[in-house]
């Protein structure tokens, strides 16, 4: 059941990537961000799933979403709420989750490692 789950996310995903009803706005940023190949494919499932499900995302991959910026992660996010896949998910609350994580993310990044 949980490769079902993974596998339908990542059909989701790359649905999501390659969604040409996104507007051109988001689109045009995303395209010109590479965003199939600047961010690894484990990224983008723990990033997903901290915005779209319940989940959390680990500090390499928050360093992977900070690293493409804020810009291109909300597009990001705003793309795959205009996929019809996602019609029945609130965008206020997936606004909001992204926002959380993509602070949590920035405090991440920011604080010093203790292993440092």
């Amino acid at each position: 059941i949980a490769s079902l789950h993974v596998y339908s996310v990542l059909v989701v995903l790359f649905l999501t990537c390659g969604a040409v009803m996104a507007t051109k706005d988001n689109d045009q940023i995303i395209k010109e961000n590479n965003c199939e190949t600047k961010m690894g494919l484990p990224c983008v499932l723990e990033a997903f799933t901290s915005i779209f499900e319940t989940g959390s995302i680990s500090t390499k991959c928050c360093g992977e979403v900070v690293v493409l910026g804020k810009v291109f992660h909300s597009a990001l996010v705003k793309r795959t709420l205009e996929n019809p896949l996602f019609i029945d998910l609130s965008p206020t609350t997936i606004i909001a989750k992204s926002i959380q994580t993509w602070n949590n993310c920035l405090a991440l990044i920011d604080s010093p490692s203790p292993s440092a």
